[in-house]
């Protein structure tokens, strides 16, 4: 009985809680499914999502920031502030609460893009703020810190187009974190580059996110660089049905 108080004792707050949740789909009349019978997130997890394209990995995402509404949900709670209590987002977007979402999503999460979504008119000190000047936090040395901690301090007064994919990428992940959110969702961050620097941007990535005590949710489609960092890994697989007008993918962790 004591050792199962001390591993309650020591298990971490819950941030992510979804049971029964589902999203559907319909495209040239195949329904695509994505369907999450249980999925729990840790604060400070790291967690990785591994799969080819169009296996469901960004309409995960897409739910866990609140961007993509479930077609069915059972339980959905969020619980980004550890001093409040759990937030019910399935209720919310029952309720339509549209505005609520945004602000949640405003606030406590970073999304890092596959193509790093940056403002192609704004330099990479004032992509790397945006997410400051918005949310109408002060400056600071916020930006400056996280760009020479990344490696792009040189390139702050550049625009995007003057730097190579891999840098924009990094600017993308600083600009994710800028705002210090409790979670960080990354979709196929690294796809563009190639390998050894993928490698080597993902370990920068998740050092940082460490060093924050940053919930990370990641996709990807290379498992091997990922495995190494030491993520936890959501058990899925995808089934077609019979007549072929269906295609399921079930996701648990």
């Amino acid at each position: 009985m004591q050792n199962v108080f001390q591993a309650r004792n020591k298990a971490k707050p819950i941030v992510f809680h979804l049971r029964d949740v589902v999203r559907d789909r319909a495209s040239e009349g195949i329904t695509f499914r994505l369907r999450v019978p249980s999925l729990q997130i840790a604060q400070g997890e790291k967690i990785a999502l591994i799969g080819e394209s169009g296996c469901g990995k960004s309409t995960l995402l897409d739910m866990l920031a609140f961007i993509s509404q479930p077609s069915e949900i059972a339980a959905f709670r969020f619980r980004p502030d550890l001093e409040d209590e759990a937030i019910d987002v399935a209720n919310l977007w029952r309720k339509r609460k549209q505005n609520q979402l945004g602000e949640l999503r405003k606030h406590n999460i970073g999304y890092v893009m596959q193509t790093g979504g940056l403002l192609s008119y704004l330099t990479v000190r004032e992509n790397m703020g945006l997410s400051r000047s918005v949310l109408g936090m002060p400056q600071e040395d916020t930006v400056e810190n996280l760009a020479r901690e990344l490696g792009i301090a040189r390139h702050l007064d550049k625009l995007p187009d003057k730097l190579s994919v891999g840098e924009r990428q990094r600017v993308a992940i600083g600009r994710a974190l800028a705002h210090e959110p409790p979670i960080v969702i990354a979709d196929e961050p690294t796809a563009s580059v190639d390998p050894f620097a993928a490698e080597k941007i993902m370990s920068l990535f998740i050092s940082l996110a460490e060093e924050r005590n940053i919930t990370v949710v990641v996709a990807s489609h290379a498992w091997r660089h990922i495995q190494r960092l030491g993520l936890r890994r959501l058990s899925h697989h995808t089934q077609r049905s019979k007549d072929g007008s269906t295609t399921e993918t079930i996701v648990n962790g």
